[in-house]
Order: C-alpha cells, then sequence, then structure tokens
C-alpha cells in the first residue's frame, strides 16, 4: 500500500504547492482568522472530488480506450516539463512574493463562494488532479491507496496552510524562500516527467 500511497501524497504535495490564487486565499483567511475552517474544508471537499474523479474515472477511461493512457502520459510529461520550466523560470528570476495583506471583510458565505469559484473555475485545477494525478495513478498497483495519498497530502496541506498561516507568513513574505521553493517544484515536476516518458 505504502507504494502507491506515497507517490500520490508526494505527487499531490508537490502540484499544490505552488503560488495561486487557491492557496493565497487560504493564506489571507489564515491571516486574518476568518472562516478558516470552512475555507479550508471547502478547499479540501473540493480536491478529494476532483481526485477521486481522476483515479478512478481516468483508469476506466484507460481500460476502455487503449490509446487514451498512452496520450495521457505522454501529454502529463510534456505538462510536467512546462509546468517544471515555468517554477524553474520563477526560481531564477525571483522576485515573486505571496501578497496577503487586505483588511477587508468577508461573510462566511461570501468565503465560501469565493474559495469554490477559484477552485472550480481554474481550468489548471483540472489539469493537476483529473488529468495529471490521474495518469500518473494509472502506473501504479493500489489505485485507492494512490488516491488516498493524494487526498491525504492535499487535506494535511490546507490544513496547515490555513491554520498556520500565522506561523509561515514572514517566511514566504520574503522572495528568496518562493525562489528556493519554486526550485524544489520544478525538480520534483521534471523527476516525475522524465519517470512518465521511461514507463
Amino acid at each position: 500500500m505504502m507504494a502507491s500511497f506515497l507517490p500520490g501524497f508526494l505527487l499531490s504535495l508537490s502540484l499544490i504547492l505552488a503560488i495561486g490564487a487557491q492557496n493565497a486565499f487560504v493564506l489571507r483567511q489564515g491571516l486574518r482568522g476568518a472562516h478558516v475552517f470552512w475555507t479550508v474544508v471547502a478547499c479540501s471537499v473540493s480536491e478529494v472530488i476532483l481526485i477521486t474523479a481522476g483515479v478512478f474515472g481516468f483508469g476506466s477511461l484507460a481500460s476502455a480506450v487503449p490509446w487514451f493512457e498512452p496520450l495521457m502520459r505522454y501529454g502529463g510529461a510534456l505538462f510536467l516539463l512546462w509546468y517544471g520550466w515555468q517554477n524553474a523560470r520563477s526560481a531564477w528570476r525571483g522576485g515573486a512574493a505571496l501578497d496577503t495583506s487586505g483588511s477587508e471583510t468577508q461573510s462566511l458565505r461570501g468565503a465560501v463562494a469565493t474559495v469554490l469559484a477559484i477552485t472550480w473555475l481554474n481550468p489548471h485545477v483540472y489539469l493537476d488532479t483529473v488529468v495529471l494525478i490521474g495518469s500518473v495513478s494509472s502506473q501504479y498497483p493500489d489505485r485507492l491507496a494512490f488516491g488516498i495519498g493524494a487526498s491525504a497530502a492535499s487535506i494535511l496541506f490546507f490544513l496547515l496552510l490555513g491554520y498556520g498561516a500565522r506561523v509561515i507568513a514572514p517566511l514566504f513574505a520574503r522572495p528568496r524562500a518562493w525562489q528556493v521553493l519554486d526550485g524544489i517544484i520544478a525538480l520534483t515536476m521534471w523527476a516525475l516527467a522524465l519517470k512518465l516518458l521511461l514507463l
């Protein structure tokens, strides 16, 4: 089980670490102490649904249409190479920091609606969860364990981001921290792309 759980956990974690609107929103909510629990729940449930759709829907489709799996595998590898390049370029250029400023208050309904829109209306989230995680999961014998690992990483990340925001915010207000993180993400993405291409 761990042979499938751990790769799922690491892949999901490396994908979700990148700076994005969803993470920025969760971090801002955590800094303000505003509706953190429901923001984290909304993000976590959304990610679990998308990962499950990728792991099990993708696997069924790959079995029914034999050419689909290699198409998505090579497509996923190309995406990982591009995604790694984007992070490597950010690491090289530097200067990016997450802006967590803002003092506006928002109702619980508004906060949940915002985070759901940021999550479900972002085409990138479907590439990460349904296509990429689904594609990689088909390479492991225990897709359920892979999906649980990927889901666990998302849930853990959002919990840490929401409730640990006040601790990590000073660190990630500095561009150098994002350079290091972007560099690690780039190397991880390239390693995963190589694995997909060599299968």
